[in-house]
């Protein structure tokens, strides 16, 4: 009965997990259609009162077994030092230089030393509030940057298709949100197979091979995207998303976990959540990074084409110029308007080829991932899955 029950909530929460931020957009889409961009925020309120009262409601007491026993408030507070400034660190390091803005490195320093304190401190209290003697399990260790991965595609992807979308093929909010739906929708209707191949004994190392497979596919699919591509080119490699997504969370979680027992268990669950958003943390940070640097180096290749030498540039120019002197304006100003149209192609183009690399690096760290599946232990009769009942 234990079993059946861990195996239901770790669908319900993989559910949660993986379906939030891809229904998040479209939502932010429709706030955005009828209302003002603040309420994307306020949103939350309504969400945090219900999610307190069900904390309150449902979740038990702590046994008496459990009472009277010291709490880590140093674990606590080490923890909360290094992961918040870790967090702050990957979110402002783009926007703000990184390491040529002093706050920045104060973070950076701040977090390695937390992070350093914060591993002492557990490693020598007799009740840590994170036993890492966990790690002690090939499968949950090699699990913890398995999970860290997943958090680097599901929240990257989530990232860069949404800006992509808008700031480059002009798609409003609410358009990008409803693209985005389906692929949702394909997680939901898939957590029941996956429960189900779970229970008939088909290995997660495989499903998990497929999933990551499938993202990779996804990411492949959208880095041939074109200035020209509509919604429709989208929805296939979004669904592709969807269905790869539904096969890695729950494999993934089953094999970070099958070899804890006990307390272990909630320990586990806990590192395992922590390393997934890290992992979208880094994934975010790290593409910024990386459309930041690849802007420049496409920009500049592609400026080495514009020049009065290339017959294809020439051709372009006069063609712009014929175009504005015929609609009334002097060959001067023709000319001038002529390069800002020039210009403006120049633009697209480098944020065209600067996604595609974006998209295609996230497809390829999970690609590459897929060895460390087959460095877990196979087992036959998962301990966590989806109880189709």
């Amino acid at each position: 009965m234990a079993k059946r029950r861990r195996r239901i909530a770790t669908a319900l929460f993989g559910l949660g997990a993986v379906v939030g931020p891809t229904v998040g957009p479209t939502i932010g889409g429709y706030i955005l259609e009828i209302s003002d961009w603040p309420w994307i925020f306020y949103v939350n309120i309504p969400v945090g009162i219900l999610a307190a009262y069900c904390t309150i409601t449902f979740i038990k007491k702590t046994p008496k077994d459990g009472k009277g026993l010291p709490v880590d408030w140093w674990g606590i507070l080490l923890l909360a030092v290094a992961v918040g400034s870790l967090q702050t660190l990957l979110e402002k390091g783009e926007s703000e230089d990184w390491f040529a803005t002093p706050y920045i490195i104060v973070l950076a320093v701040t977090s390695v030393f937390g992070l350093l304190l914060f591993i002492w401190r557990e490693l020598s209290t007799d009740h840590p509030i994170v036993n890492f003697k966990i790690m002690r399990h090939r499968s949950f260790s090699i699990g913890m940057f398995t999970s860290f991965i997943l958090g680097f595609g599901l929240y990257g992807s989530v990232f860069v298709f949404p800006v992509f979308c808008q700031n480059l093929l002009g798609f409003s909010p609410l358009q990008t949100g409803e693209i985005l739906f389906p692929g949702g929708l394909c997680t939901i209707a898939m957590m029941p197979f996956i429960g189900m191949f779970l229970k008939k004994g088909i290995p997660a190392q495989f499903m998990a091979t497929i999933g990551m497979f499938l993202f990779f596919v996804f990411c492949d699919m959208l880095s041939k995207s074109t200035l020209s591509s509509g919604t429709d080119q989208f929805f296939l490699p979004l669904v592709i998303r969807g269905i790869g997504m539904a096969l890695l969370f729950v494999p993934l979680t089953t094999l970070a976990m099958q070899d804890l027992k006990g307390a272990e268990i909630g320990q586990g669950s806990g590192l395992n959540n922590m390393m997934r958003q890290l992992g979208g943390s880094f994934g975010i940070a790290a593409l910024t990074t990386l459309i930041h640097t690849r802007q420049g180096f496409h920009r500049n290749n592609l400026l080495t084409n514009v020049n009065e030498y290339n017959p294809a540039f020439t051709e372009r120019l006069n063609g712009f110029i014929h175009n504005f002197m015929a609609k009334g304006a002097s060959y001067l100003d023709a000319k001038v308007m002529a390069m800002k149209a020039i210009e403006g192609s120049v633009i697209k183009q480098t944020l065209l080829l600067t996604y595609s690399d974006a998209y295609w690096v996230a497809g390829m760290v999970l690609l590459c991932s897929i060895p460390l599946l087959y460095l877990q232990k196979f087992k036959k009769n998962v301990n966590v899955s989806v109880d189709a009942h």
